[in-house]
C-alpha cells in the first residue's frame, strides 16, 4: 500500500492506493462522478441506506457534504474516503470511518457502498483492506466496528471476509429506508483481516 499526497487540500490525509483501488477524501471536483453513479444506482442503493433527501443529488447539497467531509476529519471525527479504480481513475463508490472515539476506546465505525455495475468485483474487499490499514496502522485504532442488515448477504460476507467478527444483532439499531431495521454487529481488532474477494 502507497500513500500518495491529496492534490486537493494539503491537510487532508493522504491518498490510499492499492492494486486496483485507491481511496482518496473527496473534493468538489467529484461531483459529476459522484451524481451518475448515485442516480444510476439509485435502486440497488436504496434498500440498504438511509432515505435520501429530496435535493441528495444536487450539486449544492454536494459541495456541503464535502465541507462537512473536510470538518470532520480535522476534528478527527470521521475520514472519508471516495473509491477509485486506479487504472481508470472511475469513481467505484465510497467508504468511511466514522465516529471515531478516542481515549480508552480508540475505535471507528465503517461504513461503505458501491456503484451498481462494481458490486462483487472485488473492488470493496480491496477498499476495506486499505482502510483498515489506515485505521490500525496510521491513525492507531484498537477496534473498528461496522454494522449490517441481516439480509444483506454480500455485506455479511465482505466482513468476514477481511477478518471482522460477528458480535450480535442490534434491534431497530438504524433508520433505513424509512425504517428502524435490525442490524447485525461487526468487529476487526486489527488482526486476521486479508484483501482478497469479491464484493
Amino acid at each position: 500500500m502507497a500513500f500518495l499526497r491529496s492534490p486537493f487540500a494539503p491537510e487532508l490525509p493522504p491518498a490510499l492506493k492499492g492494486l486496483r483501488v485507491t481511496l482518496r477524501v473527496p473534493d468538489t471536483g467529484d461531483y459529476s462522478q459522484w451524481a451518475e453513479l448515485r442516480g444510476a444506482s439509485r435502486r440497488f442503493l436504496v434498500p440498504w441506506e438511509p432515505e435520501w433527501p429530496s435535493n441528495d443529488l444536487s450539486r449544492t447539497a454536494f459541495r456541503s457534504r464535502v465541507r462537512r467531509y473536510w470538518r470532520d476529519v480535522e476534528e478527527d471525527f470521521a475520514y472519508p474516503f471516495f473509491i477509485y479504480a486506479t487504472e481508470s481513475r472511475r469513481l467505484l463508490g465510497a467508504i468511511t470511518l466514522s465516529n471515531v472515539r478516542r481515549g480508552v476506546a480508540q475505535m471507528g465505525t465503517l461504513g461503505y457502498w458501491i456503484g451498481e455495475p462494481f458490486a462483487r468485483q472485488g473492488y470493496m474487499t480491496e477498499a476495506v483492506g486499505l482502510m483498515l490499514h489506515f485505521a490500525f496502522d496510521h491513525l492507531q485504532l484498537h477496534r473498528v466496528e461496522a454494522a449490517c442488515l441481516p439480509a444483506n448477504a454480500a455485506s455479511v460476507a465482505l466482513l468476514r471476509r477481511t477478518g471482522f467478527q460477528e458480535e450480535g444483532l442490534a434491534r431497530a439499531y438504524l433508520k433505513i429506508n424509512g425504517q428502524w431495521r435490525d442490524h447485525l454487529l461487526f468487529a476487526h481488532l486489527g488482526v486476521g483481516g486479508n484483501a482478497a474477494g469479491g464484493l
